[in-house]
């Protein structure tokens, strides 16, 4: 696995252990997410919305391609699990975007 794949990997881990403060420090300030439901400026407030989610993740699969990692997996959210794509985006060794693809009607 190379180093955008270890980053990802270790920020999936901080989520899953609730660790916002490590999941933050593999994040650009200017992080951007994209999801199916809304987008996010800011990788504070990115964070603050995952720390009150409290998701976690079942990796599936990781493709890798130089700067952009993509990540097949579950999503829970409480009781329910939806299986679905992230795509990262690395700048100078920090995640700065996501992109996620998944069925939301499971939630709605």
């Amino acid at each position: 696995m190379t180093h955008a794949g270890k980053t990802v990997t270790q920020f999936l881990t901080a989520l899953n252990n609730e660790d916002m403060a490590a999941a933050r420090a593999l994040l650009t300030s200017d992080f951007k997410f994209v999801g199916v439901l809304g987008s996010r400026d800011g990788a504070d407030v990115y964070i603050e919305d995952m720390g009150r989610m409290k998701m976690k993740y079942t990796v599936h699969k990781i493709f890798e391609e130089g700067d952009d990692v993509c990540v097949l997996c579950d999503y829970i959210m409480g009781n329910k699990t939806v299986f679905g794509c992230s795509w990262y985006q690395l700048r100078e060794g920090k995640l700065s975007s996501l992109r996620v693809v998944f069925d939301p009607r499971p939630l709605l």
